[in-house]
């Protein structure tokens, strides 16, 4: 039988958590001589590749000595938190990434406050040793004042440090030290947890802390064995998060070994499994004997900050895109029940009065990577501007505030100040840098933030860099200023060209070119002003017999703006859609109509 032990590698986004587990791979022979290997091996989604996050956890295995090591990958992004919450109860320590430059940030005290809750000794890990700007002394003490301020016990306190680069497969356990290998690291690991203790005749428990789907065998459900042993068609029981006990057969086994799942027969306390056979199986179940029904606390996911409407797409566009296969409100209702199987922190309710969903989960980059998966399987529809959800404590209005940390070239931080007040935020640090940037910490509403960051990017000049990690909920803070800009609306069908373009251009920046098929209410561009413009973008010249020098210059027009799906969810009012379809995103007022707009605007 393995002496087990599980660990998870958590940080905040870009510290290095894939490469490092990349290099425990690599360095403990998962792969073979000849094998091509791909970097960030565990990132396996396509989003997770282009965009070089991690947004599912996933767990891999190494051996090591006479030990087998389970190693959990973590999303860096707050908005992917549930996916941290709900493995730390699966793990026996943490290996905590801190970037030698940056310091801690905010997820970095999301992920820490996790593990410390569940008791555990994390192993700190500064990484990115090399770089021109590393401070590793400094960041170690900025981090023992994080251990502090999260309360963190005197055992906790006592934290090894492993220096390191990531992407060499390096760790020391001074600055000093020679290395060319991972190994001072896993031999940290084994000092500071011993392997998991029990015996395999006890009776079986354990938690389901994640879900998997297979077109095959259906829902898996993984988790760690807190006690006994699991075998391959035994019959269990489950008691789900009510209370309520039935049983099912574990129709298939899983454990890890490398980057694969191995099919076992038996599996022991301490392993991390995966198991099918129970398609009403949720997060936080515990699974166990049928002759010893023992159930575990359950795992709290924190609730959904903010939400969307998925509409059925009602432009005259709707159905002409070729890779549209899904259009209906019966499809979109399926595909967020299969989401729903394994994306425990998204909420899901049918809207009343309309053809859609109110989609619920923890941030804007949360719901448009589940809206751009779902345009590249071929699905079409519409969506409204994300709103924040507020809660009612004690009787009074609360809204979700979120941590901004602000880098940017001094001559920028006065802009940047004035924007993030004007949005309600409070100014909490401020720190000049040696090269001229300062650094700026803020408390702002989540409100404020929706279609800030195209201003921000503006405003610095693309120097500035800007993170942001929920906080907490605060006093509702009333009415915030929106989007100072209106935009230019179609109020023709056809195909746009340039002559029109050419002189819409003084008007505002275009979001379409030339030769493009639009429809009344399509928003075609950003006007200069603060109201909204009924325009023709498909109006051709007046051809005459008169001919003269100088009246037929050629036509020069700029580069329309294009919109990322984010950057278009941020950019919409309340009052407009935006259209996602597999080959295009097009912003377009809700109602198309400019009389009826017209109308409206007037009572």
């Amino acid at each position: 039988m393995d002496k087990i032990i599980n660990i998870a590698v958590v940080a905040h986004v870009d510290a290095g958590k894939s490469t490092l587990v990349d290099a425990l791979l690599e360095q403990n022979g998962v792969f073979r001589a000849n094998e091509e290997v791909v970097d960030c091996v565990m990132d396996s989604n396509d989003i997770e590749r282009e965009r070089g996050i991690t947004i599912y956890s996933k767990n891999c295995a190494i051996r090591y000595k006479d030990y087998k090591i389970n190693i959990v990958d973590t999303p860096g992004h707050a908005d992917f938190s549930s996916e941290v919450e709900r493995i730390m109860k699966t793990v026996d320590t943490v290996i905590l990434l801190v970037d030698a430059s940056e310091g801690p940030m905010p997820q970095t005290r999301f992920v820490l406050k996790k593990a410390l809750e569940q008791n555990l000794k994390p192993i700190l890990f500064i990484n990115k040793i090399d770089k021109k700007d590393a401070r590793p002394e400094e960041v170690v003490d900025m981090t023992f004042d994080l251990f502090m301020e999260l309360n963190a016990t005197d055992e906790q306190l006592d934290f090894p440090i492993v220096y390191g680069i990531a992407r060499e497969g390096i760790a020391k356990l001074s600055l000093d030290e020679e290395s060319n290998s991972i190994e001072p690291l896993l031999k940290t690991v084994l000092k500071q947890c011993s392997p998991y203790e029990g015996n395999e005749n006890d009776p079986l428990q354990m938690q389901v802390s994640s879900l998997d789907y297979d077109s095959f065998i259906g829902r898996l459900g993984i988790g760690r064995i807190t006690r006994g042993k699991i075998k391959n068609g035994q019959t269990v029981a489950l008691v789900n998060n009510d209370g309520k006990v039935s049983s099912f057969r574990i129709s298939k086994l899983f454990v890890e070994e490398g980057i694969k799942r191995v099919e076992k027969d038996v599996a022991y306390y301490g392993d991390i499994v995966t198991f099918a056979g129970c398609p009403e199986i949720s997060i936080g179940d515990t699974v166990c004997d049928k002759d010893h029904i023992d159930a575990m606390d359950p795992i709290i996911i924190e609730k959904p900050t903010l939400s969307m409407d998925f509409l059925v797409n009602s432009s005259p566009f709707a159905g002409r895109d070729k890779a549209s296969k899904f259009l209906t409100s019966r499809h979109i209702k399926e595909r967020l029940e299969k989401e729903l199987e394994t994306n425990v922190g998204l909420e899901v309710e049918e809207l009343p009065d309309s053809d859609g969903y109110k989609v619920s989960g923890r941030g804007e980059l949360h719901l448009s990577i589940l809206l751009e998966n779902m345009r590249r399987e071929g699905y079409e529809l519409s969506v409204s501007k994300p709103q924040v959800l507020f809660k009612e404590i004690d009787g009074k209005k609360y809204e979700p505030f979120e941590k901004v940390i602000v880098n940017c070239p001094s001559d920028y931080s006065g802009t940047i100040i004035n924007d993030l007040q004007e949005r309600k935020a409070v100014l909490e640090v401020v720190n000049n840098d040696a090269n001229d940037y300062v650094h700026l910490e803020f408390s702002a509403p989540t409100r404020g933030l929706i279609g800030y960051r195209s201003a921000f990017i503006t405003n610095t000049k693309g120097e500035g860099v800007m993170v942001r990690s929920f906080e907490d909920y605060k006093p509702y803070v009333g009415e915030i200023t929106g989007r100072k800009n209106g935009v230019l609306v179609s109020m023709e069908n056809g195909k746009t060209l340039g002559f029109s373009l050419f002189n819409l251009q003084d008007r505002g920046t275009l979001i379409v070119g030339p030769a493009e098929e639009v429809y009344v209410g399509m928003i075609v561009g950003i006007h200069n002003r603060d109201n909204d413009l009924n325009v023709n973008p498909c109006k051709n010249k007046q051809l005459t017999n008169t001919r003269a020098s100088g009246s037929d210059e050629a036509i020069a027009l700029i580069k329309p703006k294009t919109f990322s799906l984010e950057e278009a969810l941020e950019f919409i009012q309340d009052d407009e859609l935006v259209e996602v379809t597999p080959s295009a995103i097009r912003l377009r007022k809700k109602i198309l109509d400019p009389n009826e707009r017209f109308r409206l605007n007037r009572k």
